[in-house]
């Protein structure tokens, strides 16, 4: 039986697009295994995100007044020792308000919208509770919450991926002895590096009083994981 080794074969057609496609011919049965392994590490970044919506009669006021509160919020950002390019805008919508009359049954203009959002990466995430205090007393309307992730996450990526390939090694060598086969042959791996890193939800703070102590947060463990496909020809 032969069986073609794609990813070997794709990397070998962008390098050279006259290059033969790698095949590997298999006498035995062949044993194809998908081996998922994951490590919990604890994060060191967190991810916040941080809103502001204003409505105004007119387009231009409703966007002067937004730009006004959001420049006090990215000040206020930067005032804390966040690096500008761990801040992002990440979007800037205007939108016409309205509102259905129930006497009238129809839909009446109220203003117009402006909703603003910036992404903030905080590398000491000791500071988490702090910097969304900080967000909601310098004029943010709303939080979209926390996103944990690690800087590098690497280290625990490999040791994932080295769990994986000795599971996969114990599960096909069972199979073969179960098959009557005495060893196995290595033919095929291919891998896709997984990640998990919640995403932010929003809460809406308009109406949040700013507390006197700082917003207690528990940051938990996040895992970094591999997924690894395998082939395995099964000899005696």
């Amino acid at each position: 039986m032969i069986r073609p080794i794609l990813p070997v074969a794709a990397i070998a057609m962008i390098a050279s697009p006259a290059a033969a496609e790698v095949a590997i011919e298999s006498n035995g049965p062949v044993i194809a295994l998908s081996v998922s392994e994951s490590v919990s590490i604890d994060p060191d970044i967190a991810n916040l995100s941080a809103g502001v919506t204003t409505v105004a009669p007119t387009a231009v006021e409703a966007m002067r007044q937004n730009a006004r509160q959001m420049n006090a919020v990215v000040d206020r950002i930067e005032a804390l020792g966040i690096d500008e390019d761990d801040i992002q805008t990440s979007g800037v919508n205007l939108n016409a308000e309205y509102e259905y009359n129930q006497q009238t049954r129809e839909q009446e203009f109220r203003g117009y919208r402006v909703m603003n959002r910036v992404n903030i990466v905080l590398r000491d995430i000791q500071r988490t509770g702090e910097v969304l205090d900080a967000l909601v007393a310098a004029g943010a309307t709303d939080l979209g919450g926390i996103g944990w992730a690690v800087d590098d996450p690497a280290p625990a990526v490999e040791q994932a991926r080295q769990a994986a390939f000795a599971t996969a090694q114990r599960r096909a060598q069972t199979y073969a002895q179960m098959s009557g086969y005495s060893n196995i042959r290595l033919l095929e791996i291919s891998e896709n590096v997984t990640s998990d890193r919640p995403m932010p939800m929003m809460r809406q703070v308009a109406t949040m009083d700013v507390a006197e102590e700082s917003t207690p947060v528990r940051p938990g463990q996040v895992s970094a994981g591999i997924t690894v496909n395998f082939s395995f020809e099964m000899v005696q």
